[in-house]
């Protein structure tokens, strides 16, 4: 095992670092703004599905009053 350096592994990190693509402040905005209209589609898509199962299931079992 080679010996460890703190001063070199700190030099390698900020290299690193540095070539890192950051997003911009709009670019992280669109993304975030994405994710949550994706997670109100698929919570709308689920309650749908949910409603028509249970429906189904109810019809089909005489459950229905």
């Amino acid at each position: 095992m080679p010996a460890m350096n703190p001063a070199k592994f700190i030099r390698e990190v900020r290299q690193e670092v540095n070539k890192v693509t950051w997003p911009t402040r709009r670019e992280t905005f669109v993304s975030v703004i994405m994710v949550l209209v994706i997670a109100v589609l698929a919570a709308v898509f689920f309650l749908v599905v949910d409603t028509l199962l249970s429906w189904g299931i109810r019809l089909v079992l005489g459950l229905g009053a």
